[in-house]
């Protein structure tokens, strides 16, 4: 594993009209990157563009026909492929035996599914410019909370797709990063904590498992990540070495705030306020 000069590097990054998407854009606009832009929400992706010289591409990254056109699109727009951030992801609130189902399946679809057409579709690309993947999971992926059972699920699986990935395509000389952040402040993260329910939740965790950190520091982590060709992201940094001890986060999150989790989903139960959250997810809702 070599180490990657971002400037001039065409990098694709999906879910890149807001949040965690466009301050990676940012960051690595500030390095002489190369831009492909993909995602929903058009004014917004277009915004993003503009600011930092790149080109959008407004897409579904659960339709493959879309993408595998965009992809085509991307390498004949810049010459090839160099990088790809498979970002795009959305979340719900709810507790499984009363979330709403099309809620609890468009994330799976979007955040594993979306992440595996993403890859699939650009890995002949990543192949010819013997590139970086970047898969975007969380720590949900490491510590699985009540009340998040889709997110932590789909995340999971994107950690065991990019293990299975990084051991298959090594020797075409692609490099595949995982990425783990904690609660990251963006509009998914926030419009959550607004939740009457999820909010409490989530804003009453002990310590550090309960703080929220800038979304620049994302933003900094992936580019030294994609310059390192990464085997693994952590924001923060602590996140990385929770993994070590990630058989004991089960028994930890079955003794945390029982009574709280309880009331919460009694509450989830007997009202009708679990789905998509943030505008993110609106869009992917629609």
């Amino acid at each position: 594993m070599t180490g990657m000069d971002v400037t001039g590097k065409v990098v694709l990054i999906t879910g890149a009209a807001r949040g965690i998407g466009a301050e990676v854009a940012r960051q690595l606009a500030g390095r002489g990157a190369r831009l492909a832009l993909v995602g929903l929400e058009k004014a917004q992706l277009e915004e993003v563009a503009r600011e930092t010289g790149g080109k959008a591409w407004e897409a579904d990254v659960t339709d493959w026909d879309v993408l595998d056109r965009v992809m085509t699109e991307v390498a004949e727009h810049f010459g090839g492929i160099d990088v790809v951030v498979a970002n795009a992801g959305i979340a719900a609130t709810g507790f499984v035996r009363s979330m709403d189902p099309k809620a609890f399946e468009r994330v799976i679809e979007v955040n594993l599914l979306g992440v595996w057409r993403t890859v699939r579709t650009a890995l002949p690309h990543l192949i010819k410019t013997r590139g970086y993947c970047l898969v975007v999971s969380s720590l949900a992926a490491i510590v699985h909370i009540p009340g998040n059972a889709a997110y932590s699920a789909a995340k999971a699986g994107c950690e065991a797709f990019a293990d299975s990935l990084r051991a298959e395509v090594r020797h075409l000389g692609v490099d595949v990063g995982t990425a783990y952040f904690s609660w990251i402040s963006t509009d998914m993260v926030n419009s959550a904590d607004e939740h009457p329910v999820f909010g409490k939740l989530r804003k009453g965790m002990p310590g550090l498992a309960g703080k929220k950190y800038p979304v620049r520091d994302v933003g900094r982590a992936v580019v030294k990540g994609i310059e390192k060709r990464a085997r693994a992201v952590h924001v923060p940094g602590w996140v990385g070495a929770l993994k070590y001890f990630r058989a004991f986060t089960p028994f930890v999150v079955d003794r945390q705030s029982v009574e709280e989790v309880a009331d919460a989903d009694r509450q989830m139960a007997a009202s009708d306020t679990s789905g998509l959250v943030g505008p993110g997810g609106q869009a992917a809702s629609r």
